[in-house]
């Protein structure tokens, strides 16, 4: 049985070795990293860069290789060329900067040189041993001396490279920053839908991109391996964790499509392969991070306080609901906290009752009547229907405290407090009680891109009740921020095409006002036109301007 031959040694390196010294001496300019890689650098500060491809585009390449000759720095294409243009010998052999691998650009492929693997090892081997002599006793160890905080300044090479980069996108320029696709894993549309907005809401992207929540420090991470009876016993896995490492992973410049296979045990009650609601997974979501971060925050864990985690801090609202006696008009108010607000689709029917103002009116950039028919709905009609006063059934009497007994009501809800990201929840999926049978209202939706949420707010409508006879004690400071942080802008809109059986969820995202079209794994840019003319089943809007109420200022999104 014959051995294998070795395959020959390259000539452009042996004839490298003939006319110059060995290459050990490039051990100087070895440089370890803390994990142990090496690389080549001449200073530790040095940003190697392609000097040809510095001059077309200022993105740097992937590989660098430095000649072993005249310390020029090409990448791969380049370095061919300049071995080939070079007339004296020894231009062909290079070094890989970030690597510490010899190169030769005439063969294109990787060499090696026992000097030069010995002077790599020489260099990872100091690098993880304590520096110790033989013959001089170690020093007495100093005591550390305190230095005063300098803050960081950009060398010139830093400066050009952050003056040439667009912090809004990534590497293409073509695609911001934080666009990747999510691999369907069997009919989980829904929930790549919902994560799609979750990771471009601008507070919470900046929550988490702000490291405020590090995946690598939280105590809670414990993957789940036990089931059935030691489940219970078993510490599952942090939401939150799981949100950081996804944001990671969007946010990386990663183009290739990302599997969220880890979320399946954040929703276990729709783990399934059978089609889910978006919806519903949005709020199991809210309520797992809400139980994960809640205990991290030092304030209130009161849901309606809206300051006990990040999940309420941005999402969450106060509504209030008024039920007043058409007796003796007596109000009872009452304040519920919620996360979205769920508005049935309203196409022009009939007002009941004659509460509702029929007169004309312009109110987000559209005209109409509040009562005509219409086949088309608009998201301001359905939420003038949100807080319209109706009246109660019969069966649903009130129990007035001042008449002492139930007297018939009307009942009207309103906006008390804005969140900082409002989502607004359309009832496109009815259920009758009657025939037991359930349907997709597939009604189109007119909705604006910038939203003013006056109109709605409790203050607004007190006004409208009273006039300007608003006793103190209605007035508050959360009605008066939220007066000032009304506006809002789209930035997120959630579709669902197809039957209720068997239907498929979209996302439309809003980045640098383009609007982009993320289908599971393919993410396409759409038209304005591609948005309004969709079926949007849950809609996202941010607040403009964000208000501090220490400072008292006013920062813009």
């Amino acid at each position: 049985m014959s051995t294998p031959s070795a395959p020959p040694p390259c000539p452009h390196l042996a004839a490298h070795r003939l006319s110059s010294r060995p290459l050990r001496f490039l051990r100087r300019c070895l440089r370890v990293r803390p994990l142990g890689r090496p690389e080549i650098r001449r200073d530790p500060r040095e940003l190697p860069r392609c000097s040809p491809c510095a001059a077309a585009s200022p993105s740097p390449s992937p590989r660098l290789y430095a000649c072993l000759s005249c310390a020029a720095v090409f990448c791969p294409s380049h370095a061919a060329s300049h071995a080939s243009a070079s007339a004296g010998p020894g231009h062909q052999i290079a070094v890989d900067v970030d690597r510490a691998e010899l190169f030769c650009a005439a063969c294109g492929d990787q060499v090696y040189d026992p000097d030069f693997d010995h002077a790599v090892f020489l260099a990872q081997s100091s690098s993880l041993l304590p520096s110790t002599s033989s013959t001089s006793p170690s020093p007495a160890p100093r005591k550390r001396r305190r230095v005063d905080y300098r803050a960081w300044a950009p060398d010139p090479a830093e400066f050009a490279l952050m003056s040439s980069a667009d912090p809004t996108t990534s590497a293409s320029a073509a695609a911001p920053a934080g666009l990747r696709g999510l691999n369907n894993l069997g009919n989980t549309c829904f929930m790549n839908s919902v994560l799609q907005a979750l990771l471009h809401a601008p507070p919470l992207r900046n929550y988490f991109l702000g490291d405020r929540h590090n995946r690598f420090l939280c105590p809670r991470r414990t993957p789940v391996r036990h089931r059935a009876a030691e489940a219970e016993a078993a510490k599952v896995a942090c939401l939150a964790c799981d949100l950081d490492e996804i944001y990671s992973a969007a946010f990386s410049g990663e183009r290739m499509p990302y599997s969220p296979a880890n979320w399946w045990q954040h929703a276990s009650n729709l783990a399934s392969y059978e089609q889910q609601d978006a919806h519903e997974f949005f709020i199991s979501i809210l309520d797992h991070i809400h139980e994960n971060i809640k205990d991290d925050q030092h304030k209130s864990h009161a849901q309606g306080h809206g300051d006990c985690c990040i999940a309420h801090r941005v999402f969450s609202g106060i509504l209030r609901s008024d039920v007043t006696c058409t007796s003796c008009g007596f109000t009872s108010t009452t304040f519920e906290p919620c996360m979205d607000i769920s508005l049935d689709l309203d196409v022009g029917d009939n007002t009941p009752f004659g509460v509702a103002n029929t007169k004309p009116h312009v109110r987000n950039g559209e005209r109409g009547l509040a009562g005509m028919n219409s086949k088309v709905s608009t998201l301001m009609r359905c939420l003038e229907r949100f807080t319209r006063a109706e009246r109660l059934d019969a069966e649903q009497k009130f129990f007035c405290e001042r008449c002492d007994e139930r007297q018939e009501s009307l009942k009207q809800m309103s906006i008390r407090r804005l969140p900082l990201v409002s989502c607004f929840h359309i009832k496109r999926f009815e259920h009758s009680a009657v025939k037991k049978v359930s349907r997709k209202v597939d009604h189109c939706l007119q909705f604006p891109f910038s939203l003013d949420m006056a109109p709605y707010l409790s203050s607004s409508i007190l006004r409208s009740r009273y006039g300007n006879r608003i006793f103190p004690a209605e007035a508050s400071d959360a009605d008066a921020v939220s007066e000032l942080s009304s506006e809002f802008e789209i930035f997120a809109v959630i579709t669902h095409s197809g039957k209720l059986e068997a239907g498929h969820y979209v996302t439309y995202l809003r980045l640098n006002n383009h609007w982009y079209k993320c289908d599971d794994a393919w993410v396409t840019r759409v038209e304005e036109h591609t948005v309004r003319t969709s079926q949007a089943y849950m809609l996202f809007y941010v607040q403009k301007t964000l208000y501090y109420k220490a400072c008292e200022r006013a920062a813009a999104v």
